[in-house]
């Protein structure tokens, strides 16, 4: 199994201020917590994906990744993962075929099925609060029993055992970790910490 699918938790980083990468990086590793999806929205987060890359000690993916291009320059800042918000065949084809594991984002039964026929089985559930979230893998359970779900979109501190309870989720996605990096290192530790006590 990728290193990457045996994770139940995947903080999402989008880069506000270019000061707080180092507080994220260090504050998840300080917490237990060092794997990060970030967030390539806006001109900050390609720098803080190759920075956090370039650390050694963290698992960093490329998230909202758009397109090939924005992939193959992920995959050469180092990231080890991509996620997209939606379903895209070519960035699949070109993330799988550099070896490196790629979670696009579903929604409808559609996308499931066009993801699992590109030979996929973890997906990303986006944006899982705003489309009843545990209700929608309900019904997905069933009929899509080899398939594993990140939901992502709605997913806090407070509902996150409930997510990771569900038979259909591999893991959990959010940004509520990464965004105390503002309040320090530190402050991004103590929610890793909540949040692995919370996945048990």
């Amino acid at each position: 199994m990728n290193e990457l699918f045996a994770q139940r938790i995947v903080p999402l980083a989008s880069i506000a201020d270019p000061a707080h990468v180092q507080a994220i990086g260090d504050g998840l590793v300080d917490g237990g917590l060092p794997v990060v999806e970030v967030a390539l929205r806006g001109s900050h987060g390609a720098p803080a994906l190759a920075a956090l890359a370039a650390r050694g000690d963290l698992l960093v993916g490329a998230g909202t990744v758009l397109s090939v291009e924005q992939a193959r320059g992920a995959l050469d800042a180092g990231a080890a993962f991509v996620v997209t918000p939606g379903l895209d065949a070519e960035v699949v084809r070109y993330v799988t075929g550099a070896g490196v594991p790629v979670v696009p984002g579903v929604l409808t039964p559609t996308e499931v099925q066009a993801a699992v026929t590109l030979g996929l089985d973890r997906l990303k559930l986006f944006p899982a609060g705003v489309f009843g979230g545990l209700a929608l893998l309900d019904a997905y359970r069933d009929v899509y029993r080899s398939v594993r779900f990140m939901p992502s979109g709605g997913v806090r501190q407070d509902n996150l055992a409930e997510h990771l309870a569900h038979p259909s989720v591999f893991a959990a996605s959010g940004s509520w970790i990464t965004a105390a990096a503002g309040d320090g290192r530190e402050a991004v530790a103590e929610r890793a910490r909540a949040a692995r006590e919370a996945a048990g």
